[in-house]
C-alpha cells in the first residue's frame, strides 16, 4: 500500500511549481480562462461525478440534477459517474467532459494542466464537530479531522505512530492532504510512521474505524452523520483527535474553451437550482451541497501551499 501511495504522489508533483498561484505561462491567479479561443458551445452538456459517499447510489441521485440543468439550459445533460477524480481531470482535458465536480486539490491539478477553470464553489451548512449537527450558516469551506474511538489509546497525534489509518486517495483534501500535513507539523510522517489503508468514500472510512479495521480515519467533518443510522451512538463513542485548517469547498469546474456566454449560463443555472427548495434537496442528496457561489482561481492558493507541503511527507 505504501508503494501505491508513493506512486500516486507523482500526480501531486505536478502542482509543486504553483507558488503564489502562478501557472506555467506566468499567468496570475484569477477567474480567467487558460484558453486563447473560448468559443466552445455545447450541444449536450456532459458532467462528471466521483462518489465521496454511498458510491452505489450516486448515479441515481445525480440524474435528477441532470434533468433540472437540462430544463434550465435547454440542451440535453448527461451525467457520468467514475471511480476517481483523476479520471474526471483527464476527461476534461480530452474534452470528453464539459463540467467536473472536483475537490480543491484535483481542481488545482486540472487548472495547472490547462484542463479546467473554476466556475463555482459549493456551499454547505457549517458543522459543530462536537455534536455533528449542522449550523444555520452556509459556508464555502469545511474542516477535516482524524476520527478515533473514545476508548482507544490514541490521545495525541504522536500516538498515531505505528497505527493503522484509513485514508482516501492521496489527492483527497480532507481524506489525506490536510490531515497528513497537520500530522507532519507534530512530527508524525503519514508515509513512514503509520500504516495507510486506502478506502473509497468517507462513509467507508468511518465504517472501517467502527469495525476495528483501522485505528483512526481521516474524514471530512462531520462524516459521522452518513452512518448515524448504522451506528446510533457514534457521537458518544468517537471524537476528533484534531481538526485541520479550513479547506475550500468543492468546485464546479469547466473546460476552459467553453464560451463566456455558456460559462455564465451554466453558472446561473447552478445558482438558481441551489436557491430552489427542490433543487437544493437534489444537490444535498448528492454531495450535501446546499447552494453555490461564484468563485475564482485565487481562492485556491491555500490548496497550492498544502500541495507543496504534502510532497515533503515521506522524504
Amino acid at each position: 500500500m505504501l508503494k501505491k501511495f508513493l506512486a500516486l504522489f507523482v500526480v501531486l508533483g505536478l502542482t509543486s511549481s504553483l507558488a503564489a498561484g502562478c501557472g506555467s505561462n506566468g499567468e496570475k491567479s484569477g477567474n480567467s480562462s487558460h484558453s486563447s479561443s473560448s468559443s466552445y458551445t455545447p450541444k449536450e452538456l456532459k458532467i462528471g461525478f466521483v462518489p465521496s459517499q454511498n458510491a452505489e447510489t450516486l448515479e441515481a441521485k445525480a440524474k435528477p440534477l441532470g434533468k433540472l440543468l437540462s430544463k434550465e439550459l435547454g440542451i440535453p445533460v448527461t451525467v457520468t459517474v467514475t471511480t476517481d477524480y483523476n479520471s474526471i481531470v483527464e476527461a476534461l482535458g480530452s474534452k470528453q467532459l464539459d463540467i467536473g465536480f472536483l475537490p480543491p486539490t484535483d481542481y488545482v491539478l486540472a487548472h495547472k494542466k490547462h484542463y479546467a477553470d473554476v466556475l463555482l464553489q459549493a456551499l454547505r451548512y457549517g458543522v459543530d464537530p462536537k455534536t455533528g449537527k449542522p449550523t444555520s450558516e452556509k459556508v464555502d469551506y469545511y474542516y477535516s479531522g482524524m476520527l478515533v474511538k473514545n476508548d482507544s489509546n490514541i490521545k495525541s497525534i504522536k500516538d498515531l505512530k505505528g497505527k493503522k489509518i484509513g485514508w482516501q486517495s492521496p489527492t483527497s483534501s480532507a481524506g489525506y492532504v490536510w490531515p497528513a500535513v497537520e500530522m507532519k507539523k507534530a512530527g508524525v510522517d503519514a508515509q513512514k510512521d503509520v500504516t495507510g489503508v486506502q478506502l473509497q468514500g468517507h462513509d467507508k472510512a468511518v465504517q472501517a474505524l467502527m469495525s476495528g479495521d483501522v485505528d483512526a480515519a481521516a474524514v471530512f467533518v462531520d462524516a459521522r452523520n452518513i452512518v448515524e443510522k448504522e451506528y446510533p451512538n457514534i457521537y458518544k463513542t468517537t471524537h476528533y483527535l484534531f481538526l485541520t485548517e479550513k479547506i475550500p469547498n468543492d468546485t464546479i469546474s469547466v473546460r476552459p474553451d467553453m464560451s463566456k456566454k455558456w460559462k455564465d449560463k451554466v453558472t446561473d443555472a447552478f445558482i438558481k437550482i441551489g436557491n430552489d427548495p427542490k433543487g437544493q434537496k437534489i444537490i444535498k442528496d448528492i454531495y450535501t451541497h446546499v447552494g453555490y457561489k461564484k468563485s475564482s482561481d485565487a481562492n485556491f492558493d491555500t490548496v497550492r501551499e498544502y500541495s507543496e507541503k504534502v510532497q515533503k511527507i515521506g522524504k
